[in-house]
């Protein structure tokens, strides 16, 4: 065995290599094995792909980007959580105690509904939920965004047609974009428009055997606004189109004990499928696909973010149930948020705003202010003032449609709408 310098024959290794060795390598054995193991495990963290970082450079050069922060103190007008379920003590309490009146005490489903995951709660659940909503069956899923993809990936066929609104969310979007189908988009809220696309492509030999599926959201989560939901479901059926409609904005907002738009206009039986997402007026997290028997039976065979997912645990189930009983019987909390949206639209209308806002009767208010840095200086000078307002940026909304999105609660007062407007027209004009 010839002599050697260890030190020295690592100074020239991490020379050549441009890496730094921790110093275990000079107090146990080393082979090169070891050498060239800390060389790879240091790689993922030392590059980084050139075409995503130009990618972040584009979004921080047009001030889109994007990033988490912590919660605040601020008075809430960013949340989604217009019934104000997400913060009551009794849903908490009260889904604590079904569990353990229900013999319950699980932390987790388990695996997919299909193999072990599809614990007692569920069934209860979804029955209470299809009753609620006066339909034949509810399927929940573990979110909005997977119900939508789950939906859109796996009913509508090839050589079927989708025809949705250009202003339809991401995740209905992406849900179309693993479909085999044909898709187009149609004007917001325009049937004119919709109409001239349904005659024209039935004049169209490819899809002279094709299914229709006519796309749209009761109430639009950027906007605030809502199609004409009777007129919708008359075209449809003149055209025999299968209506889907996201309610997510709805739920808990619109009809008598909150159950949406669709519902509140006595449209249930006119549409194929009503997407109900858990996460905005129920406070909890979830979503549901409500229709017929068969289309439950379908989407449990053939919806992949359905199947192959594990499911929600008994506690996110529990609070879906006790959300919903309280919807039933909460009609005060129900209210008070209409007041607060009558107050709003009124304050704008006294304080010269109403041009800039885009017409709403629901829980979501966006003022348009175009220009990304423009609309976050507004949002900023909010803030301080102790609100929490937050503006969409291009592209989340198309460029020169960036906005101040407010979203009330039946929790906001009329003074904290009359003071929150007040900035607003303060640092506008």
């Amino acid at each position: 065995m010839y002599p050697f310098n260890k030190q020295a024959i690592f100074t020239q290794i991490s020379s050549i290599f441009q890496i730094a060795l921790p110093i275990q390598f000079f107090l146990y054995p080393f082979t090169p094995c070891t050498i060239f193991k800390h060389k790879i495990n240091n790689f993922a963290f030392m590059n980084f792909p050139k075409n995503l970082t130009a990618k972040l450079e584009i979004r921080k050069q047009n001030n889109a980007l994007r990033k988490l922060t912590l919660p605040n103190d601020f008075i809430d007008f960013a949340s989604n959580d217009y019934l104000g379920f997400s913060r009551n003590k009794a849903i908490f309490e009260e889904t604590h105690q079904y569990l353990i009146d229900n013999n319950c005490i699980q932390n987790g489903a388990t695996g997919s509904r299909l193999l072990s995951g599809n614990h007692k709660v569920y069934q209860e659940t979804e029955n209470f939920i299809a009753q609620f909503h006066q339909t034949q069956s509810a399927l929940i899923f573990n979110s909005g965004y997977d119900a939508n993809v789950g939906f859109f990936s796996s009913c509508p066929q090839k050589g079927d047609l989708i025809l949705y609104d250009e202003l339809c969310h991401a995740s209905i979007r992406d849900g179309i974009q693993l479909s085999n189908a044909k898709s187009y988009k149609f004007q917001h809220n325009d049937f004119e428009d919709l109409e001239s696309k349904i005659i024209h492509f039935n004049s169209n030999e490819n899809f002279k055997n094709s299914i229709f599926y006519i796309v749209t959201e009761s109430v639009f989560s950027m906007d605030g606004d809502a199609p004409n939901l009777e007129e919708l479901a008359l075209l449809s059926e003149k055209y025999k189109c299968f209506l889907v409609i996201d309610e997510a904005h709805s739920l808990g907002v619109f009809g008598e004990n909150g159950e949406g738009l669709v519902q509140m206009l006595g449209l249930q039986n006119a549409v194929f499928a009503r997407i109900m997402t858990f996460g905005k007026g129920l406070g909890c997290h979830g979503a549901a696909i409500l229709g017929s028997q068969e289309l439950k039976e379908y989407l449990v065979n053939f919806s992949r973010s359905f199947i192959y997912t594990t499911g929600l645990s008994p506690h996110a189930v529990a609070t879906i149930l006790i959300a919903y009983q309280h919807l039933e019987s909460d009609k005060q909390t129900i209210e008070r948020l209409r007041e607060n949206i009558v107050s709003f639209n009124q304050t704008q209308h006294l304080l010269g705003l109403k041009p800039m806002f885009v017409r709403s009767k629901s829980a979501i208010q966006s003022a348009i202010i175009p220009g990304n840095q423009k609309v976050k200086n507004i949002a900023s000078q909010i803030q301080e003032k102790g609100f929490d307002v937050k503006a969409i940026l291009s592209p989340t909304v198309p460029e020169g449609q960036e906005r101040l999105r407010f979203c009330l609660h039946s929790f906001n007062s009329k003074e904290e709408i009359s003071e929150v407007l007040g900035l607003l027209s303060t640092f506008v004009f």
